[in-house]
């Protein structure tokens, strides 16, 4: 298991294996930088390569080797 799994398994907390625009704001939220829940949409869609309006493993995993 890969650092990145660990802390996208900390993020995603519904368990669902994605990342949502709501559990990226209360990331956000919890570290001291809140952000609205647009600039959450925004974030994701950024990330999302395959357009399903969540962050899976393989786009977070992509996007921290980046």
């Amino acid at each position: 298991m890969s650092d990145y799994t660990l802390t996208f398994d900390l993020i995603d907390v519904d368990k669902d294996g994605r990342i949502s625009a709501h559990e990226l704001a209360r990331l956000m939220e919890a570290l001291g930088q809140p952000i609205t829940l647009e600039q959450a949409q925004a974030g994701v869609a950024r990330l999302d390569k395959d357009g399903d309006g969540l962050i899976d493993i393989e786009e977070f995993g992509a996007f921290l080797q980046d």
